[in-house]
């Protein structure tokens, strides 16, 4: 199988640790964050920009490139990576995020979902094995199983249920799955706020005996608190030689508390959607661009950030396109967004080799503060 992940380092301050997995596409190294390409390209980058930015992975969406432009489309085109030109390593997700998220346009039973599509309104069902065979044909170096996402919140019958048919579903995927020798794939620890559930998620899912263990149905609207109370809890019975993947995390300070538990993966929308919207990120906490108080400010978003954004524009410039509706400014909003994330990811990597990343998350805590 053309899948390795090795440790390479344990903090001695807290435990996180650096490792590195081996992808038919490339090596990537953790803990990383991976910006999302939902429906084959990440919002307004380019694939130029983001190996420009050292993005060394990316995600997109299974259930959304099946409606649009269809797998067997993207499979006729040699494969996700030929078809949107990106030569380092993806990872799909399963659809079962959309299980959550467009709970009113779906039907979940035992042998899969029936989706309405929210595009037309037209009908597509998903069950594990349906999706194994549009993840293979997509051919992502990292592909998830279908899961049952529960809300929040959420009774503990309904999340047990929920548990008991995600454990069902992976097993089926394992079955289903046609190329495990180019395609690694995860299986997803559910339960959501119930520890004991997740303590049982997480033994089920171990059984299978997956590559890799991505914890989901977190950051769905709960209190970052209860997350970490949550990851505090499992973190320690999940496997210790796999990469363990928490989805859908992406704001700075869940990735900081996420490698100080031992999480390896993270990916999340939030950059480029805050951006979009005229939000950054900074090494100070965030910055409403679109605000009054920039309109003559010549500094860069960041002072302390060295991305060609930074180096190029001012908050005033970049104030004014959105202020005007030019496309640019959301253009130059996600490159610094995604930018800063990958950077920080960077210096919490730098910090873990040198035993040191609980002085470095006090330190960024106290300058950042919490998003």
């Amino acid at each position: 199988m053309a899948f390795e992940y090795e440790v390479l380092k344990t903090c001695a301050q807290t435990g996180a640790r650096i490792g590195r997995l081996h992808l038919p596409h490339g090596v990537v190294e953790t803990p990383v964050f991976m910006p999302v390409g939902t429906a084959a390209t990440v919002k307004a980058m380019s694939v130029d920009e983001l190996k420009e930015m050292h993005a060394q992975i990316i995600l997109s969406n299974t259930y959304h490139l099946y409606l649009r432009p269809g797998h067997e489309l993207v499979k006729k085109a040699g494969g996700l990576h030929q078809f949107m030109n990106w030569d380092r390593p993806i990872l799909t997700d399963s659809g079962g995020f959309q299980v959550f998220s467009l709970a009113s346009l779906r039907k979940v039973e035992e042998g899969g979902v029936m989706f309405r599509s929210h595009l037309d309104g037209s009908k597509h069902f998903f069950s594990p094995e349906k999706v194994m065979e549009i993840e293979n044909a997509l051919g992502a170096d990292i592909m998830m199983c279908f899961d049952e996402c529960s809300p929040y919140p959420c009774e503990y019958e309904r999340v047990r249920a929920a548990m008991d048919r995600t454990a069902r579903w992976a097993a089926r995927c394992k079955q289903a799955h046609q190329r495990p020798e180019d395609q690694a794939l995860f299986g997803i620890i559910q339960g959501g706020l119930f520890k004991d559930l997740r303590r049982i998620s997480c033994e089920q899912i171990s059984e299978l005996d997956f590559p890799g263990t991505a914890i989901g149905g977190l950051s769905v609207g709960e209190p970052k608190e209860l997350m970490y109370e949550v990851l505090d809890d499992l973190m320690p019975h999940t496997p210790k030689d796999k990469p363990r993947y928490l989805m859908g995390v992406g704001s700075p300070d869940c990735l900081v508390e996420g490698v100080l538990r031992g999480v390896d993966m993270f990916d999340c929308v939030l950059p480029t959607r805050i951006a979009r919207n005229g939000t950054v990120l900074t090494w100070s906490g965030r910055l409403v661009i679109r605000n009054a108080t920039y309109a003559e400010d010549f500094m860069p978003l960041d002072p302390d950030c060295d991305c060609p954004v930074c180096r190029n524009y001012s908050r005033a410039y970049i104030r004014h396109l959105f202020k005007a509706g030019e496309i640019l400014g959301a253009r130059l909003a996600s490159y610094h967004n995604l930018y800063h994330l990958i950077d920080l990811m960077e210096r919490i990597r730098q910090a873990i080799w040198e035993d040191r990343l609980a002085d470095f998350a006090k330190e960024y805590f106290a300058k950042a503060g919490r998003f």
